[in-house]
C-alpha cells in the first residue's frame, strides 16, 4: 500500500508521519515535493539553501520515485505531502496510484502556529485552497487533527479501517527525538514532535486571532469546512 497524506502546514502531519514509521511494515518519506517546490517558487523559505542543497529537487524524479519500488523492501510506503508543493506543471497522475488521504486543522490554530515559524503568511502558504483542489481530483478519507488528538486510537483505527489496514498499536508510541527519514528543515519545524513521544492531548479554545491573521483564518475558513463536513469519525 502506498498512502499519500495530504495536509497543509502546521496540521499535526509530522505526529502522523511518525505514528506510521513506528510501524514495522512501514517507509515514510518526508514532504518529498518540497525542494522542488522552493527551487520553482523561487519563495524564501527558513532553511531554503539548505533544503535545495540536501534534496532532489527535480519534481519528475520525485514523482518517478513515488511510484517505483517501496524502500527498504517493506510492504508499505506512507508519504507526507503538501498540496502546496504541487505547483503547476508537475507531476501529479502517480497520485491515482496512492491511497489518497486529507489531513486538516482549524485554520485560527494552524495560522497561529505558522506565524511562530514564519512571518506574515499568506492563504497559499497554509495549503487550504491548494487541498480541497486536490481532494476534488483525489479524494479519500478525511481526518481532522483535533479528532486524533482528543482520541488517538479510535481515530487512527477509523483510519486504517477506511483505507483496508490492519490497526498496529505501534502507531500510538514512538521514541523521543528526531527521525533519520527527517527532512533537513525539521530543525527549524520540528521542535515539539521531537519532544513527543506520542500524540498530544486535546487542545484548548481556538485561539483568536486580530488584524491580518484573522482575515487570514476568515479566508482559509471555507475551505477547512468544505472538508470537514466530510471527516470519519472514531471507532
Amino acid at each position: 500500500m502506498r498512502i499519500a497524506m495530504w495536509s497543509g502546514p502546521r496540521n499535526l502531519s509530522t505526529a502522523m508521519m511518525y505514528a506510521f514509521g513506528n510501524r514495522a511494515d512501514f517507509v515514510i518519506w518526508d514532504e518529498p515535493f518540497y525542494a522542488p517546490y522552493l527551487a520553482a517558487t523561487g519563495i524564501d523559505h527558513p532553511m531554503r539553501t539548505e533544503i535545495l542543497v540536501a534534496h532532489e529537487t527535480d519534481p519528475d524524479k520525485v514523482a518517478a520515485r513515488c511510484i517505483g519500488p517501496i524502500p527498504g523492501g517493506k510492504p508499505h510506503f506512507y508519504m507526507k505531502h503538501m498540496p502546496l508543493h504541487m505547483v503547476e506543471g508537475f507531476p501529479l497522475d502517480w497520485a491515482a496510484e496512492c491511497v489518497n488521504v486529507h489531513l486538516l486543522r482549524h485554520p485560527a490554530r494552524v495560522v497561529a502556529s505558522y506565524a511562530a515559524k514564519r512571518e506574515n503568511p499568506r492563504l497559499d502558504d497554509i495549503g487550504f485552497r491548494q487541498q480541497v483542489e486536490l481532494f476534488r481530483r483525489f479524494p479519500g478519507p478525511v481526518i481532522d487533527s483535533a479528532d486524533i488528538r482528543d482520541t488517538p486510537e479510535g481515530m487512527l483505527r477509523a483510519l486504517c479501517d477506511a483505507i483496508g489496514l490492519d490497526f498496529d498499536p505501534a502507531m500510538l508510541r514512538w521514541p523521543a527525538g528526531p527521525r533519520a527519514e527527517d527532512g533537513i528543515w525539521a530543525s527549524h519545524w520540528y521542535g515539539a514532535v521531537h519532544r513527543s513521544t506520542g500524540f498530544a492531548g486535546a487542545e484548548g479554545p481556538l485561539p483568536q486571532p486580530e488584524g491580518e491573521a484573522a482575515r487570514l483564518v476568515a479566508a482559509a475558513l471555507p475551505y477547512y469546512e468544505e472538508l470537514a463536513k466530510l471527516r470519519i469519525c472514531p471507532v
